[in-house]
This record gives C-alpha cells, structure tokens and sequence, in this order.
C-alpha cells in the first residue's frame, strides 16, 4: 500500500516531537529518562513558572505533548463525610521487613508493616459518587484549555485513605489521541482538543488485595494493552487504539498487581512483559500468544519492567523481593535456564519504578535508600545510599541531564547526580506538599504534582 508523502512527513513529526516530550507514564523511551534538561534548584519563592488547583483526588501522574499537559482526577459529586477515626489495629504477626501496601502505580503504600495512617488495606472514606476527569492544561500558563468528564460513578471499592485515589492510572498519548482509563469505570480516547472518540467498558469491577485500589497504567503501541491483575478472573486485554474494538484476551493466572505492562521488540516480533507475582509472561502482541514465562518474583509487584540490550528487567520488593535480568528470544518455562542472567535482593525498589540511563540501573526503596547497578552484569556501583534524611518514596524516580529527580512523601525533591559515584546535588522544598505522581520533565520544564497543586519548575536561561 502506498502511503501519501504528507501522512509520512505528519508521522515522523509527531515520532520527533514524542521523543522530547513526555508521552506516557515513564517518559518517552519508557526508561525514566527525559530528554533534554530540567531545573536543579527551586523553592516556594524561586523558579516557579506557575502552579494550578488539580480537583478532586487523583494520583495518576502528568504527560506533556508540546504546549499541553494532560491530567486525571476523581471530584466527588457531593460533600463527602469526614471518615471516622479507624479503630485501634489488633496485634500483627510478625511480618518480613518492608512488607507494606503497594504504591507507585495505585498510589499506595505505608509507613508501617501492612499499614499506613488511615488504617490498614483500603478505604478511602465513604463510597460516594464521583466525576471521573480528564484535565488538560497550557504548559506555558497552567490555565486549563479544557476539561471533559469521561464518567460518572459510584465505586465499588476504596483505596488506601492516604496514598490512594480513584485517579491512579496515568494517560497516555501517541501524538493524535490521549488516552485514560479509570479501570473499572472504563477506559476512554480523546483527540488532543478533548472530543471523546470513542469509550469502552470491559464490565470489570476488580476486587484489589485487601482494597489497596486499582492504578496499573496502559501499555499504548500497536494496540492499546489494558492488565486486569486482581484477587480473581485476572486478565489482559488489547483493544484497537483507533476504535476500542477489543482484539484478544488472555486470562491470567495472577493476584493484584500493579505494573505496567513494555512492549519491546526482539528478533523481528513485537512481545509485552508483564511482571507479576506468579510469573513474569511474555505474550505475542499481536495476538496474546504466550511465548515465554519464569516465576521469581515476590508479591504485590508494581514496578515497571525495563529493556535494554535484549534484556528485560522485572523488580519486586515486597516479599521475597527479587530483581531478574532475563535474556529475549527465548520461548517456554524459562525456570532453571540460562535465559535469567543476573537477580538482586538488595534495596528493591517496592512502590516506585526504577530508571535506566546508558548501562546504569538506579532504583530507590520505599524507605529512601537509593541504588545503582550495573545493567549488564548486576553489578553494585553503590548500594543502599540514604538521601540525606529519612524519606518514604511512591513516586518514581525521573533522570534528565545526568540528574535523577526523586520527589519524596515529605515534600522534599531530591537531585541525585547520575553515574557511578553516588552524590546529593540539591534537595528542594516545597511546603505542605506531598508527591505521590511520578514527575514529568519535558522542553526544560519540571511538572510536578502534589495532592492538589500541579507545579510548573523552570530555571531561567
């Protein structure tokens, strides 16, 4: 089929403008890195371009496509009661270190063993009705462009009352259409002006481990790959990114989970990598086909998987947590093969997303301790590095410019400079905020989101 000169030209234009913007969750090689540069100091008073009011409740984290940002939220429809204090917890049996609720991707976590301020496992206040949002904002100005409510709902089921929402999976764009999903009430395809496109209901409501909340963002590539991992009937499906027709479905043999799935591509066929606690699968995109799987990793997975080199990359850092290095092209049960290269069991990263710049690995602890290894071997440039002062991480870590971005529960941004001596370069404060969203950098600017501010950073030049 012969493709017309300017339908070429459109497509290569958006392909350049996706690699310097910030398109998907995990920017836009699907690494962590960002192209180009971003601030290294700022405070409440020095090098804020602009800050908005994000309604509602939402911990899905911002993408950016030129001058605009897209964003999601939860606004409940009435007033919602304040929740009453949750009664003392019984006694616990001793758990393993670092066994907590999930974080990054639905936003949840604690400070505790099994445990965060609002009590253990979900809730999230009453179950009351709520507009689910979708937000896009001028990356210059932060004045809202337009904003479109995708759904209006009761949810079935809560989150954690502090680091959950009901706006936990982060959109995606390809340059031509945004794309969100809110899980069990349905996923939606918008073009960049906010006209629906079309909507999809799989007729899911998922049952989250002890009501911890859903948050597994989409994987956008040939098809748009939506994972349903719960306490039962798990399943990943894939849609048809111009319609919504659904295209395959493959039941999984899984509890919650919370990764995204990757696409990469190796020996001329395209595969997704999903990461969860029974086993790490690989299925043909094209079809769903299963084309390998090894168990190895701990539960409540929830971190991103990464590739390089023909390597894949899947962490777990709750119980049993575990690092695999697994070789592509391979097909089967790859338990006890030479196909898994290297594992680690120190420092995992449990809620947040680790970052892969070059041949180095850098991944942070639920707890604040910061790591960097060797992608190809495994191997420790440091291990375990504490960031100046006690932190509790559920965003992941973002790098640009040979700095790693670390937004922290406190408030604090952490500046860590790339390589493979580990060194502080600049922790930024912004008062009474609380990251719990990845961050987005793109065309120089910082986007940070606390729980109701969005932050545009900006050193000028």
């Amino acid at each position: 089929m012969n493709i017309p000169l300017f339908l070429t030209l459109a497509a290569s234009t958006w392909a350049a403008d996706l690699a310097s913007d910030w398109p998907r969750w995990r920017g836009p090689s699907n690494t962590g890195m960002a192209a180009g540069d971003a601030a290294l100091s700022w405070s409440d008073t020095q090098n804020i371009k602009w800050k908005a009011a994000i309604p509602g409740r939402g911990h899905s984290s911002p993408v950016v496509l030129g001058n605009r940002i897209f964003v999601t939220t939860a606004v409940p429809t009435t007033v919602v009661p304040e929740a009453a204090p949750p009664p003392p917890p019984p006694p616990a049996e001793p758990r393993p270190e670092g066994d907590r609720p999930p974080g990054r991707g639905p936003g949840f976590g604690g400070r505790g063993p099994g445990r965060g301020p609002g009590g253990p496992g979900g809730g999230g206040g009453p179950l009351v009705e709520h507009k689910f949002e979708v937000i896009c904002l001028d990356k210059n100005t932060g004045k809202v462009i337009w904003q479109r409510t995708a759904a209006t709902a009761t949810p079935h089921e809560g989150f954690h009352r502090q680091y959950g929402s009901f706006a936990s999976n982060s959109p995606v764009t390809d340059g031509q259409r945004l794309y969100v999903t809110f899980g069990s009430r349905g996923t939606f395809c918008y073009d960049l002006d906010g006209k629906l496109l079309w909507q999809k209901n799989l007729g899911v409501a998922m049952r989250i481990r002890l009501g911890f909340g859903e948050g597994a963002a989409p994987l956008l590539d040939d098809l748009l790959i939506l994972k349903f991992d719960q306490e039962s009937d798990s399943f990943i499906v894939a849609l048809d990114k111009l319609t919504g027709e659904e295209k395959w479905r493959m039941a999984r043999d899984e509890q919650s989970s919370w990764s995204q799935p990757l696409a990469v591509s190796h020996g001329g066929r395209k595969e997704v990598v999903v990461s969860a606690t029974n086993k790490v699968r690989s299925y043909e995109l094209a079809s769903g086909r299963l084309l390998w799987e090894v168990a190895g990793l701990g539960s409540n997975v929830i971190p991103t998987p990464l590739e390089r080199n023909g390597l894949v990359y899947v962490m777990s850092g709750h119980r049993d947590p575990n690092l695999l290095a697994i070789r592509l092209g391979r097909e089967g049960n790859l338990a006890g093969t030479d196909a898994v290269v290297w594992t680690n069991q120190r420092g995992n990263s449990y809620s947040a997303s680790p970052v892969l710049d070059g041949n180095t690995m850098y991944f942070v602890s639920d707890n604040g301790l910061l790591s960097a290894l060797n992608a190809t071997t495994g191997e420790p440039y440091y291990l375990q590095q504490r960031l100046g002062k006690p932190y509790v991480f559920k965003s992941s870590p973002v790098g640009a410019n040979g700095k790693l971005y670390l937004a922290t529960e406190q408030g604090d941004v952490v500046v860590v400079k790339m390589g493979e001596k580990f060194e502080i370069l600049a922790t930024n404060t912004l008062q009474d905020q609380m990251f719990i969203s990845t961050p987005a950098v793109a065309g120089g600017d910082l986007i940070l989101r606390g729980q109701n501010t969005l932050f545009c950073i900006r050193e000028p030049k």
